[in-house]
């Protein structure tokens, strides 16, 4: 954050006020606590809203937790973020039956270009394929069979299902979170 901003935080007992020069923190009451990310990034203790209703408090207390193997889809893919500190690696997951294999959202012949632009990756014949240069790669092993990056393999990211969820078991990463089509 380059302009310090003040924030009050008001209860019926008590008042705080702060200068904020970070991008994440909190600013805590008696009875109240505010806690901000200006990244648009939740903070860690929070948990993440989704549409299932109410995360009970195992499921939000476990950050390798990515989502139901139900929400990963068979004919697309679903985006998401594995977080190690302050670095985060955007990964895609796609289900077949009751296995879920992840990968880098990244093409191995142009890595700046996203297989999953944020609506689902193509899938043709049970492959994965670039959007910008038609390139194909198998959806078990993310070996590229056509196209000018053939013979390289997507990056593989470690993720196993457990308990009908899907979650991150990459020792590389700490945590990892479900990334919304808006998110860029």
């Amino acid at each position: 954050m380059t302009d310090p901003v003040r924030v009050t935080l008001e209860s019926a007992a008590d008042s705080a006020s702060v200068r904020i020069y970070d991008d994440e923190g909190d600013v805590s009451t008696d009875d109240a606590t505010f806690r901000f990310s200006v990244g648009g990034d939740r903070p860690e203790s929070e948990p993440a809203d989704t549409d299932e209703g109410p995360v009970a408090d195992s499921e939000a207390d476990d950050p390798r937790r990515i989502a139901p193997l139900a929400d990963v889809p068979t004919k697309g893919t679903l985006r998401c973020e594995a977080r190690s500190g302050n670095r985060g690696t955007e990964l895609i997951l796609r289900r077949e039956g009751e296995t879920v294999s992840a990968w880098r959202n990244s093409c191995p012949h142009k890595p700046a270009v996203r297989l999953d632009p944020g609506s689902g990756a193509i899938v043709r014949d049970d492959q994965l394929v670039c959007h910008e240069h038609g390139a194909r790669f198998e959806c078990g092993d993310g070996v590229c069979t056509a196209g000018p990056c053939r013979g390289d393999a997507l990056e593989s990211i470690a993720v196993a299902v457990r308990d009908g969820a899907v979650y991150l078991t990459d020792d590389r990463f700490d945590s990892c979170r479900r990334l919304t089509e808006s998110a860029a």
